[in-house]
């Protein structure tokens, strides 16, 4: 009844004609609106899409029909995609809890309850005593259909909870205050922030950064003080840049607040000495192109991770009375071009760097006394990742840190990092008879016509015979030097027990191989991401590791941009595509500078006000290149509150395909219309929107199957 009500408010000859039946695929009216740039006209046809308010009858009622097709679609199918759900939801162990880890006087851990959506955030006293719950985020979120704590952080006398939630998905924060002697809410609330905040050492400020009301982008800090009028603030710092985004943290040590500004190219962090929140921030180097750097502070110097004169980054030390001026720097880890150096902890003993070599993430421990002494973590298996755990005392012996693969769920170990002794403290239990010893993980390299090759991860069950017959399920990222590194996943065993080979392809644009690969898949260069995914398919079909009729292509947000692209370049190679949120509408929405994430990303996509990008832009554009040619099915997901893909452009990019695919396979649009960016909040309604994908990949693959026999 609410998409009959709602299609009631629209005008008569768009609902009678287009919507009436759900069984029909919805067909947008084409209104013709020009989109001017300096370079020339485009005419859109799909604009009027485009509703900021998010609340015009007609495109709400386009959204609902779109969704009311999809619904009527996986009809055929419904059984599978319940079964799908179970079995999804079946796998977690749903009364788990993390490993507590110890700050202050307390020890932390988040736990899940059987039936229950959301976390629960508790302490225990290290001394002994009983259980304080922190956040019940059931209790939260009742009445809410989206809620998420984004942030919390305890204050430094530990008798305070600061938090950011969201009740909409647009990521957009208010803050909470909680008294953990009373459990009382305090009246320090703020709206339009960012999810960033921290703590003055004295526990009676908190800093924290406000967002522009139109463009999202984080603008001004502030600086509260607990018990006052919130109008009474004092802005502390504002950037007028508006290519860089902005947050705000306390150092490990907690002797310091850090202001950090980043675009894709150059950051900038300004530290205050916690103890005097009055005072003035001092910067630890100026912004400059092309020069990125991170930092902590340990007894008294600030360690630096930094891009300068290193591709690659090398590991930099200065005295905090010596900031402000980088040739202060020294260096401690020189620059390697094998090497990308991730991350860091710096320890009272020991350096812990979480690097990347060969495309894989290992740790490498070094101690302060002799840094010629290292170790590096091991692991028996071909692809694998490494990472930090939660680690908040420098004084502490043991590192705490993460291990994962294909076949190996996610595991926290501890090693003592003067003996070397190791312990495994949790591994994460995958129920519905799962076993380790029924998977085989694999690591091929694809050679690509530039020269290069492209590692590929891949999955499969024990048994499985390269002979060309199994399904492929593709998926990557490529953007932004984000990795996608060979993380286990049980969703996936849904399709890899059912024959699939699940392939993650690390192509260019990612970080995997060093910063070169990420230079080497954007701006001018982004053509390589997308020929690198298709160079992939390409290879694991030669090689018999799928059958060519049954390539499933997935990716988001920006790996939707991927999926768009691959559309449009290969469609006769894909049985089916999986895009969530896809940036799609590269040009005109890098042209809009009211838009979140514009003008922080000339850097990855180019300003299409300069010719040159904006022609290559244009070249690769998904929503711009569609053409009347016989398109893959498609699977086509958004949040109507996404703030960083918004909805507007996969909708366009639906309604446009529709008119020009010649193919009669489907194209099914998803809005989710009570979520953002992540999809819903809670942890079963995630998997059922798994289980609906899943079910659409399938139902396509059978078929597909049963056309071939």
């Amino acid at each position: 009844m609410k998409l009959l009500t709602t299609l009631l408010c629209v005008p008569l000859s768009l609902t009678t004609a287009v919507f009436a039946d759900s069984k029909v695929a919805p067909v947008a009216e084409s209104r013709p609106f020009t989109v001017s740039s300096p370079h020339g006209d485009r005419v859109d046809p799909y604009y009027w899409l485009r509703d900021d308010s998010r609340s015009s009858p007609e495109v709400i009622a386009y959204l609902e029909a779109e969704n009311a097709y999809a619904l009527a679609h996986q009809a055929s199918y419904a059984d599978l995609v319940e079964q799908l759900t179970d079995e999804l939801i079946g796998r977690l162990q749903q009364d788990d809890s993390s490993v507590p880890f110890v700050m202050g006087d307390y020890q932390y851990s988040t736990r899940f309850e059987t039936g229950k959506e959301y976390p629960i955030y508790v302490r225990t006293p290290v001394a002994g005593g009983d259980e304080q719950i922190l956040l019940d985020v059931n209790v939260l979120a009742e009445g809410q259909d989206y809620f998420q704590v984004a942030n919390w952080s305890v204050s430094p006398d530990q008798q305070k909870l600061a938090y950011m939630e969201d009740t909409t998905g647009r990521r957009q924060y208010q803050l909470r205050v909680k008294d953990l002697t009373t459990g009382a809410l305090l009246d320090d609330t703020m709206t339009g922030l960012s999810s960033s905040l921290a703590w003055s050492a004295d526990s009676q400020h908190l800093f924290v950064v406000e967002n522009d009301p139109v463009t999202l982008l984080s603008t001004k800090v502030y600086r509260h003080k607990l018990g006052s009028p919130v109008g009474e603030r004092a802005l502390v710092y504002q950037e007028h840049d508006n290519s860089f985004f902005m947050g705000v943290g306390n150092t490990r040590d907690r002797n310091f607040v850090v202001i950090g500004v980043s675009s894709t190219v150059s950051n900038e962090m300004r530290v205050l000495d916690a103890s005097k929140p009055d005072g003035d921030f001092q910067l630890i180097a100026p912004r400059q192109r092309d020069f990125k750097y991170s930092v902590d502070h340990l007894n008294g110097r600030w360690i630096i991770n930094t891009d300068w004169d290193a591709p690659n980054y090398r590991l930099m030390t200065v005295a905090h009375d010596k900031i402000g001026d980088r040739t202060n720097w020294q260096e401690l880890i020189a620059h390697d071009e094998q090497v990308f150096l991730e991350s860091f902890i710096a320890f009272e003993n020991y350096l812990a760097i979480n690097e990347r070599s060969e495309g894989l993430r290992r740790i490498r421990l070094i101690n302060w006394e002799d840094m010629n002494q290292q170790q590096f973590l091991a692991s028996d298996e071909p692809s694998y990742v490494m990472g930090f755990s939660v680690n908040p005392e420098q004084s502490q012996q043991w590192l705490r840190y993460t291990y994962t693969s294909l076949t190996t769920p996610a595991s926290v170990y501890e090693v003592h990092m003067k003996t070397g002794e190791r312990r495994l403290l949790k591994q994460d239990e995958v129920l519905g008879g799962f076993d380790q010893a029924n998977y085989v993980t694999e690591r091929v390299w694809v050679p690509v016509d530039d020269g290069v090759k492209v590692p590929v991860s891949l999955l499969y069950r024990k048994g499985f015979e390269r002979d060309g017959s199994a399904p492929l399920y593709q998926f990557a990222y490529g953007s932004y030097g984000i990795s996608m590194d060979p993380f286990f996943r049980s969703g996936i065993l849904s399709l890899v027990d059912r024959g699939f080979v699940y392939a993650i392809a690390h192509i260019r644009g990612g970080q995997e191989m060093g910063r070169h690969w990420y230079e080497d898949g954007k701006l001018l260069n982004k053509i390589n991401t997308f020929n690198d995914f298709i160079a992939v398919t390409d290879y694991l079909v030669e090689h018999k590791y799928a059958a060519p009729d049954t390539v499933i292509g997935m990716g988001g947000s920006a790996g939707g941009l991927l999926m768009g692209a691959v559309a449009n370049m290969a469609p006769q190679k894909y049985l089916g595509l999986v895009a969530h949120v896809p940036f799609v509408d590269v040009v005109t929405t890098m042209l809009d500078e009211s838009l979140p994430l514009t003008t922080n990303e000339y850097d990855e996509w180019g300003n299409p006000n300069d010719k040159v990008y904006y022609d290559y832009m244009l070249s690769y554009s998904p929503y711009d290149q569609v053409s009347e040619q016989a398109y893959p099915a498609l699977f086509v997901t958004t949040g109507f509150h996404d703030s960083q893909v918004q909805y507007f452009e996969p909708a366009k990019w639906v309604a446009k395909l529709r008119t020009v695919n010649t193919s009669e396979k489907p194209i099914l649009f998803r809005t989710t219309m009570e979520a953002g960016h992540g999809g819903r909040s809670g942890r079963f309604a995630r998997l059922g929107q798994v289980a609906e994908e899943y079910g659409f990949v399938l139902d396509l693959v059978e078929q597909a199957q049963s056309a071939r026999d």
